[in-house]
């Protein structure tokens, strides 16, 4: 059983992805009008569909699969699940659309950013356009009363949407809000290149606002105290980014601003020996969290001399 129930209609699917626990999770609400979040990478599809299965869901009551951004870790899997629901249709942000119509620059792009990290999440199958719905706000019904509520949170990526549930008032940041180690109750920037400090700390803003109750991390699970946790990780942002801007004015490597970072962050440090010994975080993590911030400081520190 990989499924379990967090809130009113609310399930959380541990999509077991590359046989790696607490990953990528999606989510099911299982209310009168079904719908998922995320369909996570194709690898993981299986996975997602047994969950359905073991809530007693038919596949074709599905109305939508909110997908908060196309990297191959959240919306990947898209095209592959629509096979099995034939209802269903896919939210994502405009920008977002065409790589899920054409995955083909997506993929070349996954395998040239994560390496080995993309073939564990699998390649992504075309999306029909038909099945798609671009969005950048809205509500969806989820009947009884209730309703899903989309945002547009930018920042980890240029088409990142963010959804909130009125049964529980919970919200679904995608990587909004980095990313969430329940073991340890910990959170960590996801800053993959190109990232963009600025709307990740207006999206934070908007997150806050919506006073949510519970934030649901794609990676990984549901975790409590959520304005709060976003307050703190928008001053962890700021850490980093003070950190990479000084590290590139003193032409320091990667790798050295990396130890800065985990020397001078209390949660990098204290995750430190956690992620270099894991198969995934060990890549995305510890590389490419800092580079999206290295990058970031270089554009900044061009425009400032230019």
């Amino acid at each position: 059983m990989h499924t379990k129930g967090i809130g009113k209609h609310l399930y959380q699917v541990d999509l077991n992805t590359g046989g790696i626990k607490q990953l990528i999770c999606s989510y099911i609400i299982a209310g009168p009008k079904p719908v998922l979040v995320e369909s996570g990478p194709t690898s993981s599809v299986p996975n997602l569909l047994s969950g359905i299965q073991e809530l007693g869901i038919r596949p074709e009551a599905i109305e939508y699969i909110a997908v908060t951004h196309v990297h191959l870790d959240h919306g990947g899997g898209a095209g592959t699940l629509l096979k099995h629901l034939p209802n269903a249709k896919v939210l994502v942000h405009p920008r977002g659309m065409p790589h899920l119509i054409n995955p083909k620059q997506l993929w070349l792009s996954s395998q040239a950013v994560l390496g080995f990290v993309s073939e564990i999440f699998g390649k992504p199958e075309p999306v029909p356009q038909e099945r798609i719905i671009p969005l950048t706000s809205g509500f969806f019904d989820l009947g009884d009363g209730a309703q899903l509520s989309v945002f547009e949170t930018l920042g980890h990526a240029s088409h990142n949407l963010s959804y909130q549930e009125s049964f529980n008032g919970g919200v679904f940041p995608g990587d909004a809000a980095g990313t969430y180690f329940p073991e340890f109750d910990v959170v960590l920037p996801t800053t993959p290149p190109p990232f963009h400090l600025d709307a990740a700390l207006a999206s934070l803003d908007i997150l806050i606002s919506l006073k949510p109750v519970a934030l649901y991390y794609s990676h990984f699970g549901k975790a409590s105290n959520a304005i709060q946790r976003l307050k703190d990780y928008k001053m962890q942002l700021m850490l980093w980014a003070r950190i990479a801007q000084e590290g590139v004015e003193q032409n320091q490597s990667l790798e050295e601003i990396g130890d800065r970072i985990i020397s001078e962050d209390t949660v990098m440090n204290q995750l430190s020996g956690y992620l270099k010994a894991h198969k995934i975080y060990s890549k995305t993590a510890l590389g490419n969290s800092v580079q999206g911030f290295i990058d970031y400081a270089k554009k900044t520190l061009a425009k400032s001399v230019s």
